[in-house]
This record gives structure tokens, sequence and C-alpha cells, in this order.
């Protein structure tokens, strides 16, 4: 099917296309920050920094299976945020690419799925690579591991949401400091990526429950070490795909607000 009949039909997969074929023209650039960077974190941190909090034993599991799942978790996370964050606001101020397609048959809700299904494909592939990794390390325990793939996709898309409607609500880059420094920094720090909630002051705790990176990072260590989460399963899933469906239809609000003005 050509292009230009695929653009006849309003879809997403158009727009997923686009951003594919950027993608495959720069994915080398995203090597480091995607994979390679969590790799050595999870070195360092895991093996290095994990022989002294296993000696304590205070976590009853070893230190590389405690954050190898959290990271690819936080890996899949900050991928969903970046890829939402300054090829959307390019796209709309810098390159002006959305009012290209606001000309075809395309419509805003076909926009933000585009943007959603390639976002989920990094991060599937960023999964599978930080999965094979994990694996090697010995840091997956039975065919559970396998559900660390639609809980990578389904974290970065939930958190992803959201901010493409930021993306398309502010007129300067600047903003995304804001967004970082307040969110997704603090969110990494705090989430139990690193150590568990349960160690911070009851009210920062409580603000950790509410990040969708929290029951991501429950969900994986759930997939990878064959346990329990915190809460039902399904509560984390149905928590993640409220994000999604929230952020996907104020996405989708926002784009037809910036392409009207």
């Amino acid at each position: 099917m050509t292009a230009p009949s695929m653009a006849a039909r309003p879809s997403p997969v158009p727009v997923f296309l686009y951003r594919w074929t950027l993608y495959v023209r720069t994915w080398r650039g995203t090597v480091f920050s995607s994979f390679l960077l969590p790799v050595l974190f999870l070195v360092g941190m895991g093996v290095s920094v994990g022989s002294y909090v296993d000696a304590n034993g205070t976590l009853g599991v070893s230190y590389v299976d405690y954050i190898a799942p959290a990271l690819l978790a936080s890996t899949v996370f900050q991928i969903g945020v970046s890829e939402a964050s300054w090829p959307v606001l390019g796209g709309f101020q810098w390159v002006r690419t959305y009012y290209a397609m606001g000309a075809t048959p395309l419509r805003p809700r076909d926009m933000v799925g585009g943007e959603l299904l390639f976002i989920g494909l990094r991060a599937a592939a960023s999964a599978v690579g930080f999965g094979i990794v994990m694996a090697l390390f010995g840091a997956v325990h039975g065919w559970t591991g396998l559900a660390l793939l639609p809980v990578a996709v389904l974290l970065a898309v939930a958190s992803a949401a959201p901010v493409l409607a930021y993306s398309a609500t502010i007129t300067t880059d600047n903003m995304f400091s804001i967004l970082f420094r307040f969110g997704v920094i603090p969110m990494t720090l705090l989430a139990g990526v690193f150590f568990p909630v349960e160690q911070l002051p009851s009210a920062v705790r409580w603000l950790a429950y509410l990040t969708p990176l929290w029951h991501g990072v429950e969900l994986s260590r759930a997939a990878s070490m064959d346990t329990a989460t915190a809460a039902p399963w399904m509560l984390h899933v149905g928590y993640l795909a409220a994000w999604l469906v929230v952020g996907y239809l104020l996405a989708a609000r926002r784009f037809t607000r910036k392409l009207m003005d």
C-alpha cells in the first residue's frame, strides 16, 4: 500500500511510520542513553554497590535482582517522556510537521496514537535488549520474565501520554527543565528504583505511590523475580492504563487546539 493511499484513511499508522523512518536514520544516537548507560549503571550499582547491600542482607534478595528490573522500568519511563517532549514540541514550533499532517485526512487523535505506537516500539526494543542483559546476570527467574516486555510498553506509553499533552501546550523547550527537574528526576529517585519506598517518610511514600513509575517498578520486579506485587497486579495495570487513557484524551484535545491556533 502506498503512502498516499494510507494517508487517505485516517489512522495512526502513517504517523508511526514517519517517526520510525526518522528513527532508523538516527538510532545510533540513542544506543548509549537507552541501552548502554542502563547496563553500565546495572554493573556499577548492582554489582559493586550491591556487594555492600548484600552483606547486610536487608533486602532478602540480591541487589542485582532487586535493581535490574527497576532500572529497566526507569529506562523505558525516561524513553517515553523524552520521545514525547522535544520531538513533539519541534513538530509544532520548529519543523511544524503536525500542521502539514493537519492538511491531510489525519486527525489529531491519529497523530497522538501514532506517537504512542512509536514510543511503545522504542520501549519494547530497549526492554528486549535490557532483558537479555538481565538474563545474563541471572536476574530473570522463570518464564514470568516474559511479562517484562508488555509491562515496559505499558509504562512507557502511560508515562508519555500526558507529556504529549504538555508538549503541545508549551511554546519553548525551557519548560522541559521544569518537567525533568520536578517530575522525572524526583520520580526516578523516590519511586522505589534504588531502595524500598517503605524507607521514605509516610507523606513522601504516598507521593511515590501516585507515580506511574512505582507501579511499573512493582510489576517489573514481580515479573523478573516471580513474586507478588505490593498490591494486586491488576490494580497496578489498571492505574497505568488510567494514565494512558486520560493522557491520550488530554493530548488529543491539546493537539486539536494547537492545530487551530
